[in-house]
């Protein structure tokens, strides 16, 4: 997505159509009382005979806006002034950019940067701006024979009232477009169909973005022979009752001046399709299995946005990837395997495979000797009781890793939510025959989830974000929502300032 930053009056620009938000109280906003003086006191006059109410994400079009050089007029609704929030703001964002992407509009003016939150500068707004455009204009037709008409926005010009905020307006747009196209790549690989996103194609999506990368990223692709060899024998058994081999992929971005800086590694699930294994899944909705590697995704679109963004610090990607089917040679409930880090584990269900691909890439992770591991899963569905689809479960060993990622999240309002890891839940995973079970019971499923990935992530600063019930959407809207990209990318753009300002003092 294009953009540009304009500090000039909004009544002189010429674009297909210009986004103005509006507050249900107190006086207008400065750009849309600007238009308001320019076009005959028209909006004043919408707002006064009732034609249009600006409740939070209601807009309305004016096709002609007589005085203004646009060819479009939308207005937007941004609700109370008093309980307008972050979340407010983006609600508005989509509806708007719902709305112009139905429109023969190929730019777009878009006087945000009014709706001013506390604590909240422009450079976040001109973000979220950016993001909320670009994902707005994603289809899906990569499996359409006639496929679903393009948007025509390709360009949004941000109007500001301060010139000198321009570079400011910038940095944040810049981010925001680089943040929607990772989004976009996540929802991408999360929707295509199982016999299409396979492990090998996540093989090939790491080289194809390596390719984009212009020499930034590095690939190393590990096969069946070399986990085998390796000792990933929980990531292998998870794949061995599947005729897609089971691939271990790894991105490198050194970004840091000192490339051998300690990286910050994200480790991702990537399942392409769970079937449940021998234990199998109930047959309704089990299409929604191919979501099952949005870990995965997540971590691919993070990593776009990262070579997108160039930011001066080394990111490490790791994928673990498997299809769980059931056939003559799938593992079986009161199985045992041997982990990489040399920990046995009792398989009670087939169905609980996420943990067993990712014990073995977090042990993999030890040998970055890493400043902070996060992984990503949709791993249980106890944490979408928990927590629903509003916030992500995020489990830690390490409280300021903890707490540097809610304020990510937060910042990038994508947000997760601190759930208990004691170690009172511990005595769950205790098994008669090996170091520990692969599930701990009904209750606290989320919770002993989290505590069985933890006896692999015991030497580094470790997160986990189960993302069961923010990775996609079900009915009318199903498909990947591309989260939490938006949350890993500001954490690692966090780490880099944090990074700088340690340098400079």
């Amino acid at each position: 997505m294009e953009f540009s930053v304009l500090s000039v009056n909004p009544a002189k620009v010429e674009t297909a159509c210009l986004v103005v938000p509006l507050f249900q109280d107190g006086e207008l906003l400065p750009t849309a009382a600007k238009l308001d003086d320019a076009s005959e006191r028209l909006i004043a006059q919408l707002l006064a005979r009732g034609d249009f109410t600006p409740n939070l994400g209601d807009v309305q079009l004016i096709p002609f806006a007589p005085g203004l050089s646009a060819e479009r007029l939308l207005l937007v609704g941004l609700g109370e002034r008093a309980k307008f929030n972050e979340g407010g703001l983006r609600k508005a964002l989509d509806a708007a950019f719902a709305a112009v992407a139905k429109l023969p509009a190929d730019s777009v003016a878009v006087g945000f940067s009014d709706a001013v939150i506390a604590d909240r500068d422009i450079a976040w707004n001109t973000q979220m701006t950016l993001d909320a455009a670009t994902q707005a204009v994603y289809r899906f037709n990569a499996c359409k024979s006639t496929p679903s008409p393009l948007p025509a926005l390709a360009r949004v010009e941000l109007l500001i009232a301060d010139s000198g905020q321009s570079e400011t307006a910038e940095r944040g747009a810049r981010i925001g477009a680089a943040l929607g196209d990772g989004v976009n790549l996540a929802r991408t690989l999360g929707n295509l169909p199982g016999n299409i996103c396979t492990p090998s194609y996540l093989a090939d999506q790491a080289e194809t973005l390596a390719g984009e990368a212009g020499g930034s990223l590095e690939v190393e692709v590990l096969d069946e022979a070399e986990l085998e060899a390796l000792g990933a024998h929980s990531l292998l058994a998870v794949g061995r009752g599947s005729a897609e081999p089971s691939k271990l992929i790894v991105m490198k971005y050194l970004g840091a001046e000192d490339a051998e800086e300690a990286p910050h590694v994200l480790v991702g699930k990537g399942i392409t399709f769970d079937t449940g294994g021998i234990s199998l899944k109930p047959g309704a909705g089990m299409d929604e299995m191919k979501f099952d590697m949005c870990g995965a995704a997540s971590v691919f679109g993070t990593m776009k946005s990262v070579i997108a963004l160039k930011p001066k610090l080394n990111v490490i990607a790791i994928v673990a990837s498997a299809e769980n089917m059931p056939d003559g040679r799938a593992i079986k409930p009161g199985d045992i395997v041997k982990t990489l880090k040399g920990l046995t584990v009792e398989i009670l269900n087939t169905d609980a495979e996420g943990r067993l691909v990712l014990c073995d890439a977090l042990a993999y992770a030890e040998r970055f000797q890493p400043a902070s591991v996060v992984d990503i899963a949709t791993l249980t569905g106890a944490c979408v009781i928990a927590l629903g689809d509003h916030a992500s479960g995020l489990f830690s060993n390490d409280d300021d890793l903890a707490l540097d990622l809610l304020e990510a999240g937060e910042t990038a309002w994508d947000r997760a939510w601190h759930m208990p890891m004691w170690d009172d839940y511990q005595a769950q995973l205790e098994s008669n025959f090996a170091d520990l079970a692969n599930i701990g019971g009904r209750p606290a499923g989320s919770i002993t989830a989290a505590c069985f990935l933890s006896r692999f992530a015991d030497s580094y600063p470790w997160a986990h974000l189960d993302i069961a019930g923010t990775a996609w959407h079900s009915g009318k809207q199903k498909g990947a929502s591309g989260r939490p990209v938006g949350l890993l990318t500001r954490y690692l753009l966090d780490r880099e300032s944090e990074h700088v300002v340690t340098d400079e003092t």
